[in-house]
């Protein structure tokens, strides 16, 4: 009735993957967090920000998601091509 449980065993390859996928689903919430960033900054005559910046950063922010989600894809590629063998 009391039986121990074992722990589960993930391989690790299959593991890391599965993460990089979870990372690839994330990437657009956090570029959308990101680009609305410049709707908390104080707008108007009085701001210290200026629309140029305001727009070099959501470009920023583009090219980063840009190179981020090539990184990760790339990731993802490689781990599709070299799976693990296992020894069955």
């Amino acid at each position: 009735m009391n039986e121990r449980r074992t722990p589960l065993f993930l391989e690790r390859q299959s593991y890391r993957r599965r993460r990089l996928i979870d990372m690839v689903r994330m990437l657009p919430v956090i570029g959308a967090l990101l680009w609305a960033v410049p709707l908390l900054w104080k707008s108007g005559p009085d701001s210290d920000i200026s629309t140029s910046v305001a727009i070099i950063y959501l470009f920023g922010v583009w090219l980063g998601m840009v190179l981020l989600s090539a990184v990760l894809a790339r990731l993802l590629k490689s781990a599709d091509e070299h799976p693990q063998e296992s020894d069955d």
